[in-house]
């Protein structure tokens, strides 16, 4: 048997099952909601639901449904103007769904999110907290960013990435992320291209051919799906990248059948909840360069950051804030929260941990980041860098 097979007949158990509706799965060409399109994807969530399963539904078409309204023919550029068409699409979204939720007697919540309210270990945990309770009491979230307030510096960017961390901050058992494409595509005979139906990990080659940077009415594209599937799969949770407006693509998806593009390229990280927080839900401050003695501690001897490591200090930052830890060569290897500020690493850099009192004055900690505030990403590609 296949890993293709062997991993998809596993999805009839998945308990905890993530799915990313993208815009243009939901949304005609004139920015009005796709009714019947919407009605037959409520019913196969709806009767995942019924089944026992928990749901949690990542719905693009807020801003697109805002430019119906509002008369708009093309996706507005300026913020403002995508705040306001947010603002007047939400509503007119949420009410659909929970009107056609109804029809198949469930019941929805809306949870509104920006990147500031993941990256905040207490309104992580908040957020965390609230979704697990809806799924206790039998509701299904639908969750999508707050454009309306959202700016560059707390944005996902788009909701791949957003679909991508809720499946982390809810330990998902399954992520699915549906387009208008049947998956991943790559180079066949005569010029056409064929869906790809396993990768075991993104590597450069599959990123180059990952064509496509979404349409006036959405911000993702392939690339985007492959990368925040990248981050999920890493840490053992499967992801079915597919097409939405397939019939059925979400019960075939549940039954194990070979659908859009599979990603399950890591083994369960058994990381702490904090330490996914550390590792995921974070856009670096910074990175610090070490040398090959550092990474080899770090790596295999399960040790600290030191200064005596330390070859470079990238970016400004403040005491409690996560970096990035790298080779001199590119590859980041590690993150974790810093004991010290950008200056002070500085200064300290290459030193031994006996001369920190000197140079700085005191010496609150002897390890620039401590081993419990840090996670060995291993080859990954490291959540939101």
């Amino acid at each position: 048997m296949s890993e293709n097979t062997e991993i998809r007949r596993q999805f009839a158990q998945a308990k905890r099952v993530v799915v990313k509706i993208g815009s243009r799965v939901l949304v005609q060409r004139n920015g009005r909601p796709d009714l019947q399109r919407l009605r037959a994807l409520v019913g196969d969530l709806a009767a995942l639901r019924q089944a026992g399963r928990e749901v949690v539904v990542v719905s693009s078409g807020a801003i697109g449904a805002g430019m119906s309204v509002l008369g708009l023919k093309r996706r507005p550029t300026l913020l403002p103007d995508l705040q306001m068409a947010a603002a007047v699409g939400q509503s007119r979204l949420m009410a659909l769904y929970d009107r056609l939720f109804a029809e198949q007697k469930c019941r929805v919540g809306q949870v509104l999110l920006t990147h500031a309210d993941l990256k905040d270990r207490q309104r992580h945990l908040n957020a965390r907290n609230t979704m697990m309770n809806l799924l206790r009491h039998g509701i299904v979230p639908i969750v999508n960013e707050n454009d309306v307030v959202a700016v560059d510096e707390i944005r996902f960017g788009d909701n791949d990435v957003l679909a991508s961390l809720v499946a982390l901050l809810i330990q998902a058992d399954l992520l699915v992320l549906l387009t208008t494409v049947d998956g991943f595509r790559a180079p066949a005979a005569a010029g056409r291209t064929r869906r790809v139906p396993f990768l075991a990990g993104v590597t450069d080659a599959a990123l180059a051919l990952a064509v496509g940077k979404g349409s006036e009415l959405s911000t993702g594209g392939m690339m985007s799906k492959l990368q925040a599937a990248d981050t999920v799969a890493g840490v053992g949770t499967p992801v079915v990248i597919a097409n939405g407006r397939q019939a059925g693509a979400i019960r075939r998806i549940l039954a194990g059948d070979d659908v859009g593009t599979l990603l399950a390229g890591g083994k369960a990280a058994g990381l702490s909840g904090r330490k996914r927080w550390i590792a995921y839900f974070h856009k670096a401050k910074g990175a610090l360069v070490v040398d090959d003695g550092a990474r080899l501690a770090i790596m295999e001897k399960g040790k600290s950051l030191l200064p005596i490591g330390i070859r470079a200090v990238e970016g400004d930052f403040e005491a409690g804030d996560v970096l990035n830890i790298r080779t001199a060569g590119g590859e980041v290897f590690a993150r974790g929260v810093t004991h010290y500020a950008g200056g002070d690493v500085r200064r300290i850099q290459g030193r031994k941990t006996a001369d920190i009192a000197a140079i700085l004055g005191s010496s609150e900690f002897e390890e620039v980041i401590h081993r419990d505030n840090m996670v060995v990403l291993r080859g990954q590609r490291g959540g939101t860098l």
